[in-house]
């Protein structure tokens, strides 16, 4: 009497979800340092005093920089739309490395390309975040959505006023960012420990 050893597509397709859900559980972290990253970044950005437009260029292009590190990051995990992310990486670090070659560049300049950034951004994750699918913490993305839109109406109608508002404004953006990386962190463990207990 033999043992039939051949896996059944159930088997199958159990062992591919099991796969999956250690993938997605073993990626949380890198989430939750970049959440910490962004949060201290913004922190110390709001806490910082503004004396020049160097120093206005220096904040911005690291938010430029760590923004496409971010957007790189997450284009190595996604699997639908990935090029849109590597391309939005791309074209982050080249800013922040413009921000740096060039810091010469106007107030004007760099305050709509950041306010329209934000509205665009801003509108991407009140679509995502209404359009989706509501898992736990969805409202995090609608939150970061809205602060991300009001950001950028704010800075397009004021970025005439100082220095000052340019500083807040990526400040408060690296922050709202920050906590939204944390909640997806959390989001993404929790997913993962959910998806090992179906696959058991």
């Amino acid at each position: 009497m033999t043992s039939d050893t051949r896996s059944t597509p159930t088997d199958t397709l159990r062992g591919a979800f099991r796969t999956e859900a250690r993938e997605v559980s073993g990626v949380w972290w890198w989430y939750l340092i970049l959440g910490i990253l962004w949060t201290w970044f913004g922190m110390y950005v709001l806490s910082y005093r503004v004396g020049s437009l160097a120093a206005v260029a220096a904040f911005v292009g690291a938010a430029f920089l760590l923004g496409g590190i971010t957007q790189l990051a997450v284009a190595g995990r996604v699997r639908e739309w990935r090029w849109l992310y590597i391309i939005g990486g791309i074209l982050g670090i080249a800013a922040g490395v413009l921000t740096f070659v060039w810091p010469s560049i106007t107030l004007y300049v760099v305050s709509i390309l950041v306010a329209w950034y934000l509205i665009v951004f801003g509108i991407m994750h009140l679509v995502s975040a209404l359009a989706g699918p509501k898992v736990s913490y969805w409202w995090t993305g609608l939150l970061l959505g809205a602060a991300e839109l009001v950001l950028g109406v704010w800075a397009v109608r004021s970025w005439q006023r100082s220095l000052v508002t340019l500083v807040t404004l990526v400040g408060v953006w690296a922050i709202f960012f920050g906590v939204s990386e944390i909640f997806a962190a959390f989001r993404l463990r929790e997913a993962g420990k959910q998806a090992e207990r179906l696959a058991s």
